[in-house]
């Protein structure tokens, strides 16, 4: 059975957004198809070979679509990213077209195509950001895995992860030369 990973950057503090809603405290860098031997983009790609398919919310799907198609600086990531199967999940929109790549479907009942597609074969499937559909999901029970990027920064104020409490199990932790730490759990 296909799972549901979530895939996160987040401050040494949990914060996911911050106050403005951006990201400035990402700490990875621009995928460059020349180096060989970077372990944490050696990671990610592992990651991203890992799933077929990504999910994501109708706001995070705006504010991505204008970058991501058009991604040249990201190499080999941007394109297997590019090519994934994609849904956005979205009361108000009717399509979710993606550059000159396939579009994304857009799913009104999303907890319950994850339900679908879990039962298919294929690869795991990705969620990405949207942390409204991400607390959805997990009050749902179909989020299997959750994969922190936790980033050498602190902000203080922004938007948490999760607003409630969650037991967890760790499966990995790995640390990077660029100082981002990958937390893996089960949940």
């Amino acid at each position: 059975m296909r799972k549901l990973v979530v895939q996160q950057w987040v401050t040494v503090d949990n914060i996911a957004a911050e106050e403005d809603g951006g990201l400035s405290f990402v700490a990875g860098e621009p995928f460059d198809d020349t180096v060989t031997g970077n372990p944490f983009q050696n990671n990610l790609m592992g990651f991203i070979d890992s799933v077929d398919t990504m999910i994501l919310g109708a706001n995070t799907y705006h504010q991505t679509k204008g970058y991501w198609p058009y991604a040249e600086d990201q190499g080999r990531y941007g394109k297997k990213l590019n090519s994934l199967t994609k849904f956005v999940a979205s009361s108000t929109l009717e399509d979710a077209p993606w550059g000159d790549f396939s579009a994304a479907t857009v799913t009104k009942d999303p907890a319950a195509t994850i339900r679908e597609l879990k039962e298919q074969d294929g690869k795991d499937i990705w969620l990405w950001g949207s942390l409204t559909l991400l607390r959805s999901l997990v009050e749902a029970g179909v989020v299997d895995e959750v994969r922190l990027l936790v980033c050498p920064a602190s902000r203080g104020q922004g938007t948490h992860l999760f607003e409630d409490r969650r037991s967890m199990q760790l499966l990995e932790a790995t640390a990077f030369d660029n100082g981002v730490a990958l937390l893996r759990y089960a949940l």
